[in-house]
Order: structure tokens, then C-alpha cells, then sequence
């Protein structure tokens, strides 16, 4: 029996070109390799980790095949030339080795599609950082990513414990003998068959997988429960005019961010109760960041920006599975978000924010940020493919940037006997997007990952550069607010 593509996961086959590959990132930073290696780096035993963590996700090891005449959607087989050393790549910088060209590895390497010959993922390996640290840099395709049989690479070979505290060496890879590829003939055969008990299977491929999206985006809708209702409202009220809407090209770039963890959580604290306070989670003032830091983009751009302007984001959010609450990973949900960028005031912009994202979620079903952290050892990676799965299925005419929060784990990570420091996301953009944001608290930290088109975006260390002062911004708001609540003690 095939093992064939779902609606979904077809589609965003379908849907790639040159300028909108459909495969999701990540950038994963670590300190110098551990005393041990004599600070070298390993390269071996990264090969060896990530083909240990193959042998339980045989997904990395298939291919695409597609069905003769195009009579059903593709199938996966096993990879009959499967070669290792051709996904998992090594690379250095030059001197220094600093964030900016680190930034310009990253955009280089993702915005180049993946092989459809092969299995759709890539490793780099890329030394030279100017800590004497390394870092990889994964990408996997959304249609081999589905949270379900596979999940994201770079969640697969990070650790909670480093090398040196783990009984024995790696463990040997158990054998892999491919199976054989089945004929064309018996491809045609079950496709045939399934055909039979499904007939407007057949229908629907032979159309040029044209349905396969409409059936891939109806079956997203489906599922969005009290949030497709506010999708389909929106779709009456399309995104306003924005200069983050463009047509984009291949090439890309990719900005990183840094911010710590507790400034977020100071904020929360120092709100006055009452008004909404309750209610404003620490994602609210993320999103209230990324909204002050898009309005002095747009300042300096010297774009409009009335009291009414406003930018529309597609905010992907986990909720529960209503019949297995203990999943977190059931559902992603998809919410579409007016960022007020033209509210010169930052407190009332994360309260008018707050306010907006509580109706998304006042079904009461949204999976808090310490839950989540703790689905799994570092679910972040795959959390965010998922994430940009459910969003990718959507027009880009409802939005005019994507912004995905994942949690990750607070405590350390490992490769090896390397710590992890941060962790940057790279979200796909959608055509006529020019800007997607992803961010993973860490350890700490909130880590952004910028990823932009590069010709109408040149600009894009400037939203960099706004987040800090943006969260500063936030930051000196509430403690305003605080000093004067003593006052009028």
C-alpha cells in the first residue's frame, strides 16, 4: 500500500516557485564545542547524531513520486539513493564571523528551493562564528514537516543533556535497507483503486492539482471553528494598502534578534489591574513590540501613518483538541490581527492589542506559553512548520505580514557537548509578502528571525534595530504608569 501525500501537504508542492519556496527554517546558535574536543568542532559526531535521530523518522529518508498522468496526488517512497553527506553540508565563515554575515549565509541558503529528486531537507554545519560557536542551519519542507509523521530536523538532534553527561557514545544507527521502488504500473494500479472508493479523488488530481489547494484550504477552514468565522469576516474587509506587500523576487534577507525574556514579563507585572490587565498574556506584548517597531519603520520610511493606520497580521495560535485536551499539538489555529502602528501611545497600543487577541481565543481553548514549552524536549522548530503550514493555505490579500510566537524551552539545549545559545526562525513568505516574522523564547531569551525579500526590503535592519528600543519604549510606558499609581497612593 502507497504511503500517499495528503491534500494539504500536496499543495504546498503545488504551490512553490523560484520566488515562494515552501520550506520552513531554522538557525540554531551554539557556544564553542566543549573541552573535551579540545575546542574543535565534531563535524563527525553531528553527522552521527543526525543519522541516529533518522533511524526514528523514516520520513528523511523519501522522496516524492508523483503518479503517472497525474491521476492522484504523489506518493512517498524510500530514497533508493539516499546519500547523508549530500543533506548534511559543512560551511565557515570568513573573518570575524559576525551576526551581519551570519544573517547573509542564512538568506543565501534559504532561498534556494530543495531538491525534489531528494528528500526535501538540507543541513548546514557552518563554523567560523566570532565566539569561537557554530552554528546549523535547517530547512524542511512544509510537505514533509506535518508535526504528525515528521517532525522539524532541528527539533530531532537537539538534547536536554550535553555529551559529557550521557552514559556511552552515540548509539549505532539501526540498518536501513530502502524498499524497492514500486513501478509505474503500481502506482497507476492503487491509484486506481483508491479511485474506485473515492472517485472525486481522481477528479480533483486530474485537474492539475488545482483542487488539491481549494480542498487543502477548505480543510484548514474546517477546523478553524470560531476563528474560520472571524477569517471569513475579514475576507469582506480586506488588508489595508501596506508597503510590506510586494511583489518579491528569489533572493532574500534575514535579520536576527536578541531580547531578553523578562522585560516581556515585567511589563505584564507592572499593568495596572483592571481594564484588561488580566487578560494581557506576554505574547500580547511581543505583538505590541513588533508594532512599535513597525511604526518607526515606517516613520523612517516616511510612509503615512495616521491615527487610524494599521497593519494586518496573521497570527497563528495553538489551542486544545476538544476531544484530547491533553495534545497541544492537536490544532493550529489561524488569527488575523490589526497591529494599531498608528497609536503613538504604547501602552494603549498593547491594551488595544490585548483587547483584539482575547477575541481570538475567548473560546477559552488557547494553550498558554509555559504549557506548550513543555510538549516536548525543544518543540519550537517544529511548532513554527506547523504553524506556517496552517497560515500558507490562506490569501495573502486577508494580511500584510505573518508574525509566529513559539514558546521553546527555558532551560539549556545541547548538540553534542555544544550548548545552545539562541534560536531564530525562518518563516516562508507568501507571495506578494515581502516580510515574515517568526520569534522562540529560549533559555531567557526571545529570539526574532527576520526573514524579508531582499529588493523591497532593503531597509530590514531597521525593524531590527526598532525591536529593543520598541520593547524600551513598553517598558518606560509602564513604569510611568506605576510611578504615578504610587503618586495617587
Amino acid at each position: 500500500m502507497t504511503d500517499r501525500l495528503a491534500s494539504l501537504d500536496a499543495s504546498f508542492l503545488y504551490m512553490e516557485d523560484a520566488t515562494t519556496p515552501m520550506h520552513v527554517g531554522s538557525v540554531l546558535v551554539f557556544g564553542p564545542p566543549s573541552e573535551d574536543s579540545a575546542g574543535q568542532l565534531d563535524f563527525d559526531e553531528i553527522v552521527a547524531i543526525v543519522a541516529e535521530r533518522l533511524s526514528s523518522s523514516p520520513r528523511y529518508r523519501q522522496v516524492v513520486r508523483h503518479v503517472p498522468g497525474r491521476i492522484a496526488p504523489p506518493v512517498w517512497v524510500d530514497d533508493t539513493r539516499f546519500d547523508l553527506s549530500y543533506h548534511v553540508r559543512r560551511s565557515a565563515l570568513p573573518k570575524p564571523g559576525d551576526r551581519r554575515q551570519l544573517g547573509e549565509f542564512v538568506a543565501r541558503v534559504q532561498s534556494r528551493l530543495l531538491d525534489r529528486t531528494r528528500p526535501l531537507w538540507e543541513i548546514y554545519v557552518l563554523e567560523g562564528l566570532e565566539d569561537g560557536g557554530f552554528a546549523i542551519i535547517t530547512k524542511a519542507h512544509h510537505a514533509l514537516v506535518d508535526g504528525v509523521n515528521a517532525r522539524d530536523i532541528g527539533e530531532l538532534i537537539v538534547e536536554e543533556t550535553p555529551k559529557d553527561d550521557r552514559d556511552g557514545p552515540i548509539s549505532s544507527p539501526r540498518l536501513w535497507r530502502p524498499r524497492p521502488a514500486p513501478s509505474d504500473f503500481s502506482l497507476v494500479k492503487d491509484a486506481l483503486a483508491e479511485g474506485v472508493r473515492r472517485p472525486r479523488y481522481v477528479v480533483d488530481a486530474v485537474r492539475g492539482g488545482l483542487d488539491e489547494v481549494r480542498t487543502a484550504v477548505g480543510k484548514v477552514g474546517a477546523g478553524l471553528g470560531d476563528m474560520g468565522s472571524a477569517l471569513m469576516r475579514a475576507s469582506a474587509n480586506p488588508a489595508p494598502p501596506s508597503p510590506l506587500n510586494r511583489t518579491i523576487g528569489e533572493a532574500r534577507r534575514f535579520v536576527m534578534v536578541d531580547t531578553d525574556l523578562d522585560d516581556y514579563r515585567t511589563i505584564r507585572k507592572q499593568l495596572p489591574r483592571g481594564n484588561f490587565a488580566e487578560d494581557v498574556t506576554t505574547h500580547d506584548v511581543i505583538l505590541a513590540t513588533i508594532t512599535g517597531a513597525l511604526r518607526i519603520w515606517m516613520l523612517t520610511r516616511g510612509e503615512p501613518v495616521r491615527s487610524g493606520t494599521t497593519v494586518r497580521a496573521l497570527v497563528p495560535v495553538t489551542v486544545e483538541d476538544d476531544d484530547d485536551p491533553s495534545d497541544a499539538k492537536a490544532r493550529i489555529d489561524v488569527g488575523l490581527v490589526d497591529l494599531p502602528v498608528g497609536e503613538p501611545s504604547a501602552a494603549m497600543r498593547l491594551h488595544q492589542i490585548a483587547f483584539a487577541m482575547r477575541q481570538q481565543v475567548e473560546s477559552g481553548r488557547a494553550v498558554g506559553a509555559r504549557r506548550l514549552s513543555n510538549v516536548a524536549a525543544f518543540g519550537a522548530p517544529t511548532m513554527h512548520a506547523v504553524a506556517s503550514r496552517a497560515g500558507s493555505a490562506f490569501s495573502r490579500r486577508l494580511f500584510n505580514v505573518s508574525i509566529t510566537n513559539v514558546p521553546g524551552p527555558q532551560e539549556p539545549r545541547y548538540v553534542g557537548g555544544a550548548q545552545l545559545r539562541a534560536a531564530y526562525p525562518v518563516m516562508p513568505l507568501a507571495k506578494g509578502q515581502a516580510l515574515s516574522i517568526g520569534l522562540t523564547s529560549y533559555n531567557g531569551r526571545v529570539c526574532y528571525g527576520l526573514n524579508a525579500d531582499r529588493d523591497s526590503m532593503k531597509d530590514l535592519f531597521v525593524i531590527g534595530e526598532a525591536i529593543p528600543d520598541a520593547l524600551e519604549e513598553l517598558l518606560e510606558a509602564h513604569r510611568a504608569t506605576r510611578t504615578a499609581d504610587r503618586g495617587k497612593a
